[in-house]
């Protein structure tokens, strides 16, 4: 389970302080995928970034399976599988390699790393590219490959930034089934979506952010009707136009 609890997060530019995070607060419960859903710019990434620890919030915290993250950031570290907004794999080492490559980074033995690969390779379908040098490949096999190699660990909590942005149709739907089989082996995942049908039919609770904080949480039955809007996509930008009103 992770938590994140009043998180604020400001940066300095050259014209003055701008808040990316105002207060973000939600809980991302075990064996459900939690979206978070908002226009460019509404502080998602911002958001997930702190809950990986790769930013450090100016106030608030995050606690994943109960440990703090600003106490101790190596055991959230392991505790989680990410896949950042980056896509980087190292072009010159197959997918092979790439997986194996953060199993020895996770303190894995070659045995553990072999299962853990084949297993992924399978759930992935990356039979095909699995020992082919990364470069060169499509944006899908680099995804796939580099949700492969954050989940090599075995983490019972999963983070992905728009997992399926840029895929083609195949390929999305094996991402969503993949997904799917996360949530049904108990696993925590979050998932940070543009596609509101994607979010529709795979969220069991979706939150919605706009301007650094949370304006909605909830089903999307849930949001539908809070928002008077049989359209999930209707509900959401009348959520978000509501909000836009109210901090003008």
């Amino acid at each position: 389970m992770i938590i994140a609890n009043d998180l604020h997060k400001s940066f300095k530019t050259k014209t003055g302080k701008v808040t990316a995070v105002d207060g973000v607060s939600f809980t991302a419960h075990d064996g459900q995928i939690t979206g978070l859903l908002g226009p460019n710019g509404a502080g998602k990434t911002t958001t997930m970034r702190m809950l990986y620890t790769l930013m450090t919030p100016d106030r608030g915290n995050v606690t994943v399976d109960g440990i703090d993250a600003a106490r101790d950031p190596v055991a959230v570290r392991r505790a989680l599988g990410v896949l950042p907004d980056a896509r980087g794999v190292y072009k010159r080492l197959t997918a092979r390699e790439n997986i194996a490559y953060f199993g020895e980074l996770h303190g894995l033995s070659s045995k553990q790393i072999a299962e853990r690969t084949k297993a992924l390779s399978d759930a992935l379908d990356m039979g095909d590219i699995l020992d082919r040098q990364t470069e060169g490949f499509s944006q899908g096999q680099r995804t796939k490959t580099a949700i492969a190699r954050a989940l090599v660990h075995d983490p019972r909590n999963v983070i992905l930034d728009e997992p399926t942005n840029g895929l083609d149709v195949m390929t999305t739907r094996a991402m969503r089934g993949f997904l799917r089989q996360l949530r049904e082996e108990g696993r925590c995942v979050i998932f940070s979506s543009h596609i509101m049908q994607e979010v529709a039919a795979l969220c069991d609770r979706i939150v919605i952010i706009a301007k650094g904080t949370v304006v909605a949480a909830g089903t999307a039955d849930e949001l539908r009707e809070q928002a008077g809007e049989d359209n999930l996509e209707e509900a959401f930008v009348k959520v978000i136009g509501s909000e836009e009103g109210l901090l003008a």
